[in-house]
C-alpha cells in the first residue's frame, strides 16, 4: 500500500475503520481532513481564553492580572493525577514566572485545546505488520487531529499533548513581555532578561513586573525566532513541585462535581432497571407525592429509570428506596456469568477473527511441533470503575440555554450529548468542570449528562443535581470487558519461542462506544482497544499471530484504566513466564534475551530486577515474580514479592516499580501515579470481579467489591529512569504489570499457575 494519503481524504470505509479502531465516538465532528495547526494556531487567540476586565490575554494559554498573577489555561480535567500542576509548570517554566503567583483556570471549549496526542498515539506505529485499519487511522488523524475539539482527558496523554503547545505558549508570552519592556526603556530586547515574574535590564537597574507590562505586551507578536528552552535551562520542569490542588483538598474547600451548589438547587435520585436492557413496568407514587420536600416522581423511559426530585438528596433517595417499582426485565433476565464465559470459549474454539498482527506463519510452525510446546487459556472478569465520587451531574435549563456542572473527562462530548437531549445548539450549552473524585475512564461516558439534562428540562429553570447511589454506580457502570485468551507456542533448541499464537476474545469497546454515540458505524470493524497489549508484543518471535475475536454481550462495557493492556498484560506476561519455566531459564534472563532490540524494555526490566535483589535469596515463605510492559508511551517493569497469609490468602509484601516515561515534568507526581496505578491494579488483581446472575450485577458496594486496604498495602518503591526522550504516559502504564508480577510470584512460591483473575486462595489450594 502506498505510504501517501490523498489530500482529498480517505474512502468512507477507511474513515469508518479509523473511527472504529479509535472507539467510534471519538471522531465526532470530523467532516474533512485538514492540515496540522501552524505555530500561530497552536498559540491561539487571546480571546479564546475569555479574559475578564482585570485580565490581559497574551494568547489562548496565558492571561496576566495587573498585580502580576499569571493564569494558565487548563485544557484537561484534574482527577487526582496532578495535571493541574504539571501543565501549569510547562507554561511557567518557559515564561520564567514566579511559581507562587501562578494559578490555573479551566479552558473554555475551543479547537486550540484539542487533545491530539491521544488520537495520534493510540495506534501502533512500528512497521508494516500493522493492520490496514490501524495505518489508515493514524494517517487520517495526522491530518484531522487538530480539527477535533476534543478536550479529552484520558489515555495518559495530557503531558504528551501539552508538551509542545504549552511550552511554546509560555515562550511566546515571555517574548512579548521582553519586547514590551525593551520598547518602554528604549533598549535592545537582547539586553533584557526575565526572572521570577520580573523583566530586568541589568545595565540600568530597571525592572518591571509582568502585571505592569501585560497591556503593552499584548500588542506585540512573539519573536519570529521563538524557541523553547533547552533542558539545561529548566527551573521547574524535572523538579518536585508542590501540587496546586492539595491545599484546597486538605482544607475541604475543593469543589468536586458532587459539591456544586447553585442557588435554588433541587436534588434527583435515580433507580435504573437492575436487568440490562430492561425498563419500567409501573409504580405507585401517590404516597410519595405528599411527603415533605418531594417535588416530582417520574420515569426516564430512555434509561429504564425512575427519578424522584426533592429539596434534599436524602429525601429524594429515601423516597425512592421506599417506592415499589415493577420492572420489565426484558430479554436478558436469564443472563449469567456462566453463559458469557461459554460465549468466550465458543469464540476461541471457532475460526475467524481479525489478525491485528501476523508475522511469518505461526500456524504452520506450530503444526511442525517441537520438543517443548505449551497451550494455555487465561481469563479476566468484568470490572467496575468504583471511583470514590459516585456518578453525578448538575444542570439548569433556563431561557433556552443549558448550564452544566459535571466532573467529566470529555468536555466536548458532554456538551454535545446535553445539546442533543435538550434539542438546542451546542453553543447554547455552558459546561463547568469541577475536580473529579476519580475517573479511571468512567467519566469518559456521558450517560449521566443526558439524564441530568432531561431532568432539568422538567424543573422550569431551577437547577437540579443528579446523584447516583453507590449501588447504582456499581450496578450500572460501563465495565471493563470480560476477556479470555488462548495461547499456543513451540520452543526452538535454545528454548526461545519459535511460534506464538494468541487469540483474544472479548466484547468490543469500539463497537460499544459507537453504538452509544454513533450507531451508524459498521459492526464488522476491528477494535484496537480490545487487543492492545497483545498485538504489540515486545518479545522477538519469528512466527507470531495475534487475533481479535469479538463477543457481544448485553453488559455495557467502557474504558477502564489502561484499557486492553489491563488484561492483555496479565495474559502475555503470564504466558511468557510459563515459557521461561518450560525452557528451564530464569524469568528475567529469558525476557532480556527476547528483548534484544527493545532497549527501553530491557532497561526498566534490568533496573527493576537489580533494585528488587532478584538474584538474592528471600526468607522461607516468600517469592518474587516479574512483569514488564509498555503502554501509552510508558515502559514499566515491576517485581512483586509475595507470601501467603491466613488461610493461604495471597499477600503482596513489596513491589519494586521502574518507569521510563521520557522527560519527567514533576517527579513527585510520577511517583504518586505509579503508586496509585499499583494500588488500583492490585485491588483488581486480588479482589476485582463483576459477576452477573439473572441479568443483574451481583456486586453492589465496596463490601462486595473489595479493594486493597491500608493494612494490606505492600511496600512500594518507585524508580524513575532519567531520559531525554519526549514525554510519555504516566497515569496508566503502572497498572498492567502488577497482576502478572503477583501471579508469577505466586507460581514461584507455590508451583501453582493461576491463569484467571482475581487471584484467589481457593485456586491456589485446588
Amino acid at each position: 500500500m502506498s505510504r501517501r494519503v490523498s489530500q482529498q481524504g480517505l474512502s468512507r470505509r477507511g474513515f469508518l475503520i479509523t473511527g472504529a479502531v479509535l472507539g467510534g465516538g471519538l471522531l465526532l465532528g470530523v467532516g474533512a481532513l485538514t492540515r496540522p495547526l501552524s505555530r500561530g494556531e497552536t498559540l491561539g487567540r487571546a480571546e479564546d481564553f475569555r479574559p475578564q476586565a482585570d485580565q490581559i490575554g497574551l494568547n489562548a494559554w496565558v492571561k496576566i492580572r495587573p498585580d502580576g498573577q499569571v493564569i494558565v489555561a487548563l485544557p484537561r480535567a484534574e482527577m487526582g493525577q496532578g495535571v493541574q500542576t504539571a501543565l501549569a509548570m510547562l507554561v511557567a517554566d518557559e515564561m520564567d514566572a514566579d511559581w507562587s503567583r501562578v494559578q490555573t483556570e479551566q479552558a473554555p471549549p475551543e479547537r486550540v485545546y484539542a487533545n491530539t496526542a491521544l488520537l495520534l498515539n493510540v495506534l501502533p506505529i512500528d512497521g508494516e505488520d500493522q493492520s490496514l485499519g490501524a495505518r489508515l487511522a493514524r494517517r487520517t488523524l495526522m491530518r484531522a487531529g487538530h480539527a477535533l475539539s476534543l478536550q479529552l482527558t484520558g489515555g495518559s496523554s495530557s503531558i504528551r499533548d501539552a508538551w509542545e503547545p504549552m511550552r511554546l505558549a509560555g515562550a511566546a508570552a515571555r517574548s512579548m513581555l521582553l519586547q514590551a519592556a525593551a520598547k518602554r526603556w528604549g533598549v535592545p530586547v537582547a539586553d533584557c532578561q526575565v526572572a521570577s515574574g520580573v523583566v530586568l535590564h541589568e545595565a540600568s537597574g530597571r525592572r518591571a513586573g509582568f502585571g505592569e507590562l501585560a497591556a503593552e505586551a499584548a500588542s506585540f507578536a512573539p519573536s519570529d525566532e521563538l524557541a523553547t528552552k533547552p533542558a539545561s535551562a529548566y527551573r521547574l520542569i524535572g523538579k518536585p513541585v508542590a501540587r496546586l490542588d492539595i491545599p484546597a483538598k486538605v482544607d475541604g474547600s475543593a469543589v468536586f462535581g458532587i459539591d456544586v451548589q447553585p442557588e435554588g438547587l433541587l436534588y434527583a435520585a435515580i433507580r435504573q432497571c437492575p436487568v440490562f436492557g430492561g425498563g419500567v413496568a409501573g409504580y405507585d407514587a401517590q404516597a410519595l407525592r405528599s411527603k415533605r420536600g418531594i417535588v416530582d416522581v417520574f420515569t426516564l423511559a430512555e434509561h429504564g429509570a425512575v427519578v424522584v426530585l426533592a429539596n434534599s438528596y436524602w429525601r429524594a433517595r429515601s423516597a425512592l428506596e421506599s417506592l415499589e417499582i415493577r420492572w420489565d426485565e426484558g430479554p436478558n433476565a436469564q443472563l449469567d456469568s456462566a453463559q458469557i464465559r461459554g460465549q468466550l470459549q465458543t469464540a476461541l474454539q471457532g475460526e475467524g477473527g481479525f489478525a491485528f498482527r501476523d508475522i511469518g506463519d505461526a500456524r504452520s510452525r506450530l503444526a511442525q511441533g517441537g520438543a517443548k510446546q505449551l497451550e494455555a487459556v487465561y481469563e479476566a472478569p468484568f470490572l467496575a470503575h468504583a471511583a470514590l465520587e459516585p456518578i453525578n451531574c448538575s444542570a439548569q435549563y433556563k431561557d433556552g440555554a443549558l448550564t452544566l456542572w459535571c466532573s467529566t473527562q470529555v468536555a466536548l462530548l458532554a456538551r454535545w450529548k446535553a445539546a442533543q437531549a435538550a434539542g438546542i445548539p451546542i453553543e447554547q450549552v455552558t459546561l463547568h468542570v469541577p475536580y473529579l473524585g476519580g475517573g479511571f475512564g468512567r467519566r469518559l461516558e456521558v450517560d449521566m449528562v443526558e439524564q441530568a439534562t432531561r431532568i432539568a428540562l422538567r424543573t422550569q429553570g431551577q437547577p437540579v443535581k443528579l446523584v447516583w447511589s453507590r449501588e447504582e454506580d456499581m450496578q450500572h457502570d460501563m465495565y471493563r470487558p470480560v476477556a479470555m485468551a488462548s495461547f499456543a507456542a513451540v520452543l526452538d533448541e535454545q528454548g526461545r519461542p519459535a511460534a506464538w499464537l494468541n487469540r483474544v476474545a472479548a466484547p468490543s469497546l469500539g463497537l460499544a462506544t459507537s453504538e452509544r454515540l454513533m450507531p451508524t458505524f459498521a459492526a464488522d470493524m476491528p477494535d484496537k482497544n480490545q487487543a492492545e497489549g497483545a498485538f504489540d508484543l515486545a518479545y522477538a518471535v519469528p512466527n507470531l499471530r495475534v487475533q481479535q475475536l469479538r463477543v457481544k454481550t448485553p453488559v455495557p462495557v467502557g474504558y477502564w484504566r489502561s484499557v486492553g493492556h489491563s488484561y492483555n498484560a496479565f495474559f502475555t506476561e503470564g504466558f511468557i513466564d510459563e515459557l521461561a519455566h518450560l525452557a528451564g531459564q530464569d524469568p528475567v534472563a529469558y525476557r532480556l534475551a527476547l528483548l534484544a532490540d527493545k532497549p527501553r524494555h530491557r532497561a526498566v526490566l534490568q533496573l527493576a530486577a537489580d533494585k528488587a535483589g532478584w538474584s538474592q535469596p528471600l526468607p522461607k515463605g516468600r517469592a518474587r515474580g516479574v512483569a514488564v510492559h509498555e503502554s501509552f508511551g510508558g515502559w514499566c517493569a515491576q517485581v512483586a514479592e509475595v507470601s501467603l497469609g491466613e488461610g493461604g490468602q495471597p499477600r503482596v509484601e513489596r513491589v519494586v516499580c521502574v518507569i521510563d516515561c521520557g522527560i519527567v515534568v514533576n517527579p513527585d507526581t510520577v511517583r504518586a501515579q505509579m503508586e496509585s496505578s499499583i494500588v488500583f491494579g492490585l485491588s483488581a488483581a486480588m479482589y476485582g470481579e463483576i459477576t452477573i446472575k439473572g441479568g443483574r450485577v451481583e456486586q453492589s458496594n465496596y463490601p462486595s467489591q473489595e479493594v486493597v486496604r491500608m493494612a494490606q498495602m505492600p511496600k512500594i518503591e518507585v524508580h524513575i529512569v532519567p531520559s531525554s526522550a519526549p514525554p510519555g504516559g504516566v497515569g496508566e502504564p503502572g497498572t498492567p504489570p502488577i497482576a502478572p508480577a503477583v501471579a508469577n510470584a505466586l507460581f514461584a512460591l507455590t508451583g501453582k499457575r493461576l491463569r484467571c483473575l482475581p487471584l484467589r486462595a481457593a485456586d491456589l489450594a485446588a
